[in-house]
C-alpha cells in the first residue's frame, strides 16, 4: 500500500510539479524563409535574402498597405502614398516613380502563382523595417512607427540558459534554451509569462521573473512633407463656388465681386472616352481674373456622368494615368491651384477603381502643389449615385470631400419638398463623420443656391408633380410680384411660400438669407473645412453677404 502511494505521488510530482524537459521543434521548422509579424508566423514565405530579399504581395496587402494593386492583364503592380506613385511590372527592373523612369536593382517576380516585391522599394516607400537571421532564415517585418518592447534574460538554470516554452506553463515543452543575457522582443504577456521572440525567429513563453525589461524601440517613420492643403488652408475655412460652364464661356468682366469667396471651381474638364481622354473648356483669362481677386481655381473634372465610359476608363492603370497626366498638363497650362473630382452615375462595382484613381492622382498633384477635392453625395441606397463612393477611403486620400448636400427632393421627385432641409443636411454630414471616420476638417458642406418651384396639379383624382430649378432672384421676384408672405417652417429650418396659378398649386421651399445662414452656422458648429455653393449663376448679393460669414 505504501509503495503504491509513493508511486502515485512520484508520478504526480513528475507530471504536474517538475518542469517539462521535453524539447520540440518550432511550428515553422522546415520552412525556408518564414515570415513573422509581431511574433506571429505568417502563411507565406519570403524569397532571397539581404538585398535580394522579396516579400510576397499578399503579406504586404495584409500587413502594410491593403491598397497595393496588382493588375493581372498587364502584370503590373501599383503602390501609392501621399507623395509617391510607383508603377512596377513583373520581371522588369524599370519602374515609374511619379512618372519618372527609375532603375531598380531587383525586379518583381512571380513564383508559384504569388507575386513578390523587392525589399528596397518597400523600405523606401513605406519605411518597412526587416530583421533577418542568417542561420534560421527567419524574416521579421516591422512597420514604420511600430513600437517594439525589448527585454533581456537575466536568470537561468545551472547550464546558463532559461527555457522558452510553447505555452505559458512549466509543463509545456521547450522550444529553445535561451542563454543568459539574450535580448528578447517582448510582444505580449499572459499571466506570469511573456510571449517573446529571439533574433533567430524562435517564439515562445518565458517566465516574467526571468526577464528584465529594457527600452522600447520605435521603427523610424519616413519623413513626410507638409501638404499644400496644410500650408495654405489649415485653420482657414474654404468658401468655394462652382462656376457652371456649358456652351458659352463666362465673361469675368460681367461677374463682379464675390465677397468672401476664396475658391472658384469651373466645370471645365470631362472624360470623353474609355481611353481616358479629357475634353477641356478652360479659359486662362478666367483664371487670371480669379487670381487677381485672390481666389484659387480648382478645375472640375467630371466623368460626363456616363457609367459605361467610366467603367472602361477606370479599369486599368494605363487609362487612369492618361486622365491624370492630361489634368496635370492642363493644370500647368491654365495655372490651376487644384482639381475637383465630380464623378456621378457610376456602377457600384467600379467604386474601388474610383478610389484607386484618386490614390494615383494625389501624389502627382501634391508634387505640383495642387489641392485634390472629391465631390460625394449624402449616403443612400442609390446604386449609381451613392453606393459606389467609398467615403472612408476617399477621405484618407483626398485633401477634401465636398458633400453635395442637396437634391433631397430631386428634379423628378414624386413628391414636392425641400432641396435640402437642414435636419437632412446635418444627418448626412454626421453619418460621414461617424460612420466613415472622415475628419470634419476634411469635409466641405455643399450648399444649394437654387431652389425648385414645384407644381402640383390634380386631375381625375390623381396629383401630378413637376418642378423647375430657379435662382434666388427668381424666387424673390415671384414673392414680390405675387405679394406673398413667407412662412418659416421649423421642420426644414427655412422659409416657404405657396400660391395657385392657372389652377396649379405652386410650392417653394426658399433658399434665402435665413436658410444660408443656418447652413453656415451648421458648418461652423461641426467644425467643417468650409462650404461650397452650387452654383454662381443662381446666387444674388444676399447670398455672398451671408456666406462670407463662414470666415471669422
Amino acid at each position: 500500500m505504501v509503495i503504491c502511494l509513493l508511486s502515485i505521488a512520484g508520478y504526480y510530482i513528475f507530471t504536474e510539479v517538475l518542469p517539462n524537459r521535453q524539447h520540440v521543434e518550432p511550428d515553422w521548422g522546415g520552412k525556408d524563409r518564414p515570415i513573422f509579424v509581431r511574433g506571429e508566423l505568417l502563411e507565406y514565405t519570403a524569397l532571397g535574402s539581404g538585398e535580394t530579399l522579396k516579400i510576397p504581395l499578399p503579406v504586404l496587402q495584409d500587413i502594410i498597405d491593403p491598397h497595393i494593386r496588382y493588375e493581372t492583364e498587364t502584370e503590373s503592380i501599383i503602390l501609392t502614398t501621399t507623395e509617391k506613385l510607383v508603377y512596377l511590372k513583373t520581371d522588369e527592373k524599370k519602374a515609374e516613380i511619379n512618372n519618372e523612369i527609375t532603375e531598380l536593382r531587383f525586379a518583381p517576380e512571380e513564383f508559384e502563382g504569388i507575386m513578390y516585391l523587392p525589399i528596397g522599394v518597400l523600405k523606401d516607400l513605406y519605411g518597412l523595417a526587416v530583421h533577418e537571421d542568417v542561420d534560421s532564415g527567419a524574416v521579421m517585418l516591422m512597420e514604420a512607427g511600430e513600437s517594439i518592447p525589448m527585454g533581456a534574460v537575466t536568470v537561468g538554470r545551472s547550464d546558463g540558459t532559461i527555457a522558452m516554452r510553447d505555452e505559458n506553463s512549466i509543463r509545456a515543452p521547450i522550444v529553445y534554451d535561451v542563454p543568459d543575457g539574450t535580448e528578447l522582443r517582448v510582444w505580449s504577456s499572459k499571466e506570469d509569462w511573456f510571449f517573446v521572440q529571439l533574433d533567430n525567429g524562435y517564439t515562445g513563453y518565458v517566465e516574467k521573473e526571468q526577464v528584465v525589461m529594457g527600452d522600447t524601440r520605435i521603427v523610424e517613420v519616413p519623413k513626410q512633407s507638409i501638404t499644400r492643403a496644410e500650408r495654405s488652408w489649415k485653420g482657414k475655412p474654404i468658401n468655394l463656388v462652382w462656376e457652371a460652364v456649358y456652351q458659352r464661356k463666362p465673361n469675368p468682366a460681367s461677374i463682379g465681386k464675390l465677397p468672401g469667396v476664396n475658391v472658384v471651381s469651373p466645370t471645365w474638364f470631362s472624360m470623353i472616352d474609355g481611353e481616358g481622354n479629357v475634353r477641356s473648356q478652360a479659359d486662362i483669362e478666367y483664371v487670371r481674373w480669379a487670381h487677381k481677386q485672390e481666389m484659387e481655381v480648382w478645375g472640375l473634372l467630371s466623368n460626363s456622368f456616363e457609367p459605361d465610359l467610366t467603367s472602361v476608363a477606370m479599369s486599368s492603370f494605363e487609362s487612369r494615368i492618361n486622365v491624370i497626366n492630361q489634368m496635370l498638363h492642363y493644370a500647368d497650362l491654365y495655372e490651376l491651384d487644384g482639381i475637383n473630382i465630380d464623378f456621378e452615375n457610376v456602377y457600384t462595382k467600379d467604386g474601388d477603381n474610383i478610389s484607386q484613381f484618386v490614390r494615383e492622382l494625389k501624389p502627382l498633384a501634391e508634387e505640383k502643389g495642387l489641392i485634390v477635392s472629391v465631390d460625394v453625395t449624402p449616403k443612400s441606397k442609390s446604386e449609381m449615385w451613392s453606393l459606389f463612393l467609398d467615403r472612408q477611403a476617399l477621405g484618407k486620400v483626398a485633401d477634401y470631400l465636398i458633400v453635395m448636400a442637396y437634391d433631397e427632393h430631386w428634379a423628378s421627385s414624386p413628391r414636392a419638398g425641400s432641396v435640402a432641409s437642414l435636419p437632412w443636411v446635418e444627418k448626412a454630414l454626421e453619418r460621414i463623420i461617424k460612420e466613415d471616420l472622415v475628419p470634419p476638417e476634411k469635409l466641405i458642406l455643399g450648399i444649394p443656391l437654387y431652389t425648385r418651384v414645384w407644381s402640383e396639379e390634380t386631375k381625375d383624382g390623381e396629383t401630378k408633380v413637376k418642378s423647375k430649378a430657379v435662382s434666388m432672384d427668381t424666387v424673390a421676384e415671384i414673392i414680390r410680384t405675387k405679394k406673398l408672405t413667407p412662412t418659416y417652417l421649423e421642420d426644414t429650418k427655412q422659409n416657404y411660400v405657396e400660391y395657385t396659378e392657372d389652377n396649379v398649386l405652386k410650392k417653394i421651399w426658399i433658399e434665402d438669407e435665413v436658410s444660408l445662414k443656418a447652413r453656415v452656422e451648421l458648418a461652423k458648429s461641426l467644425q467643417l473645412g468650409g462650404i461650397a455653393s452650387w452654383n454662381r449663376s443662381f446666387a444674388n448679393d444676399i447670398a455672398w453677404q451671408t456666406l462670407q460669414s463662414i470666415t471669422p
